[in-house]
């Protein structure tokens, strides 16, 4: 949930911290910090963002080659200035940046206070710097040592950059559950929570695994276990672009990347589909589809809008598979005593890959069953990208803006491109019925570039609704999910409460509080409900709600119904969640821009959840 960044080497360190923080603040922006090390310690830290911070440093001691940074989604402690990190030990040896959570740190904090030790902050990271310095001075061992010997007392997750002021030049980075990635250049190291920082400098970079720890500077790249157990770095080229973390001529990353969706999509099925559209290739699941072929079921796993996106899935897998589907919260699943089946197969979706509820899942069900185990994930080298017997990438370029869009629509792509090479493989859909769906899937970006052609209208609908507080988005079939998306993405960006229902649902309750405040976004697409969603729309109408209708191009019979209308092209039924969602997107966006919202950085959320 928060951002770190670090570097060793012979460059100034200031401006690749602040770039790194500025690249990472998608992670986190309550509070901000950096630590340089030139004959002496020089923190600087703040409440606020990554600018707030720039301006306090403005005049002071910047200079070294040596420092580390965080920029902070508050856990443990409110954000204000003394939360920010780094934090440093009480005798000043240690210096420490942290993303996760320390379980355990209420009872450290004890333990550490009746030795003697004092606290100037609320937070979890200052109890592990103390935590490391107690060791370290007691048992007279190296830092790297000390901190080994910390982390088997601690409980819970971490990303970690330390610094020893008693070994200058060297930084020390361990993880657990908290992903880390060390770039590696020429005499030089970069640290970072993703690879956004360090991209810019060097293309190879090795990928921490949990409970290992890594000790680097100009010369030497060390890496253990926490068991002391010598590990060869394996170094690794990582394909993104600086065009990638840039938003160009857009005023908002999220802007960019709702326009990116036509080029994402093609991206995520490019190559994975021949050339005639016979045939659908997804090679990361080749050694696995015999298990797929024969599942007795699939659980989908997954948090927030990738939860969204496995639940359009559940209606196309068990439409053209003929598998039942469960889709399942992870932050549930987990606390639960699942049934598991050896011949179940397991599909984890995640953004980042490194959602900390969906691995820890994932671990259960490894624990627990031999079912096969799948990820779905954008970031290549992500921990359920390792940590899962196969899988698929999507292809949706990084996602920066906090609010997910793109990833949405490609984990869509990759989950249905499954569905339909099952069906085929399982004789359920004819050859013919598979060319046709397959055709229909890569006219998606066409047609998507045709929405954002109307954004200007699109923008005009929002218009109307910028001061409402609350609204309703129904959706029937597989556009259910669509309209929670919708309603998410609503609530995220803009703070307006909002709520996605199956239209059909809308008479158990929610009709109560419609009224002429309340906007009612209708997903009425042609398909097999819309005979129904019209007569929901009568429903909404007949109570003076205010409709604002998604439809098919040429639609006629709900424009004397609805408020307002916007128009999407016609599509196969299966698709229609990856059009559909767009408009959604754009007036959810608009809505927050009306309204002065911070669209990429929404309070109180962070891009990565790598926390409970």
């Amino acid at each position: 949930m928060c951002g770190i960044v670090a570097y060793v080497g012979e460059r100034t360190a200031y401006p690749i911290l602040i770039k790194g923080l500025q690249r990472l603040e998608y992670r986190g922006y309550d509070s901000a910090g950096i630590a340089l090390m030139n004959e002496g310690t020089h923190l600087y830290k703040c409440k606020g963002k990554v600018k707030d911070l720039e301006n306090i440093v403005k005049g002071q001691e910047i200079s070294g080659s040596i420092g580390i940074g965080h920029t902070r989604w508050a856990t443990h402690g409110e954000p204000n200035d003394t939360n920010a990190h780094p934090h440093q030990s009480m005798n000043g040896k240690f210096t420490v940046v942290h993303n996760g959570i320390i379980e355990n740190y209420g009872h450290l904090k004890k333990e550490l206070t009746n030795r003697g030790y004092e606290f100037k902050s609320e937070t979890d990271t200052e109890v592990l710097a103390n935590l490391i310095e107690n060791i370290y001075l007691e048992q007279k061992v190296s830092a790297e040592l000390a901190v080994r010997l910390a982390l088997t007392k601690v409980v819970g997750a971490y990303g970690l950059v330390i610094y020893c002021a008693d070994e200058p030049g060297r930084l020390i980075a361990a993880r657990k559950g908290s992903p880390l990635v060390i770039g590696v250049g020429e005499n030089e190291y970069f640290m970072a929570s993703d690879a956004t920082p360090i991209i810019e400098y060097t293309d190879k970079v090795v990928f921490l695994n949990d409970e290992e720890v890594a000790v680097v500077d100009t010369e030497h790249f060390d890496l253990k276990n926490l068991k002391n157990d010598i590990k060869t770095p394996q170094v690794q080229k990582i394909e993104l672009s600086i065009d990638e973390i840039d938003k160009g001529d857009y005023e908002h990353f999220m802007l960019k990347e709702i326009h990116d969706q036509p080029s994402s999509i093609e991206d995520t099925f490019r190559g994975r589909i021949s050339m005639d559209h016979s045939k659908i290739f997804l090679g990361g699941i080749l050694d696995v589809l015999p298990s797929l072929i024969k599942a007795r079921r699939i659980i989908i796993l997954a948090c927030g809008t990738s939860w969204h996106a496995g639940l359009v899935s559940e209606y196309l897998f068990e439409e053209y598979a003929r598998i039942p589907v469960e889709v399942e919260y992870a932050s549930e699943f987990r606390y639960r005593k699942p049934i598991l089946y050896s011949d179940d197969v397991v599909i984890a979706v995640s953004q980042s890959g490194e959602t900390a509820d969906t691995l820890a899942a994932i671990r259960m069900v490894r624990e627990q069953s031999e079912a096969t185990i799948l990820g779905i994930c954008n970031v290549a080298g992500s921990s359920i990208s390792r940590e899962t017997d196969a899988g698929v990438y999507t292809h949706a370029g990084i996602e920066i803006g906090v609010a997910s869009t793109k990833a949405f629509t490609a984990q869509i792509t990759v989950l249905t491109m499954m569905a339909f090479l099952l069906g085929h493989r399982k004789k359920i859909i004819s050859d013919s019925d598979y060319v046709e769906l397959v055709n229909a899937l890569t006219e998606i970006p066409g047609k998507m570039r045709e929405i954002l052609e109307h954004e200007g209208f699109i923008k005009d609908v929002a218009n109307k609704y910028t001061q409402v507080t609350n609204a309703l988005y129904l959706g029937r079939g597989v556009l259910y999910p669509v309209a929670l998306e919708g309603a998410l993405k609503l609530k995220e960006i803009s703070y307006i409460h909002a709520e996605g229902y199956p239209a059909a649902e809308m008479k158990h309750g929610p009709i109560a509080l419609i009224d002429e405040n309340m906007p009612v976004f209708v997903l009425a697409v042609k398909d097999d409900s819309y005979e129904k969603i019209t007569s929901n729309i009568q429903e909404v109408k007949a109570r003076n709600g205010k409709v604002v209708a998604i439809v098919t191009q040429g639609e006629k019979t709900l424009r004397s119904m609805a408020d307002d209308v916007i128009e999407i092209p016609a599509c196969h039924k299966s698709l229609s969640p990856l059009l559909a969602v767009v408009p959604l997107q754009i007036i959810s966006y608009q809505i927050a821009v009306m309204r002065g919202c911070n669209v990429d950085q929404p309070r109180n959320l962070a891009k990565s959840v790598t926390v409970e």
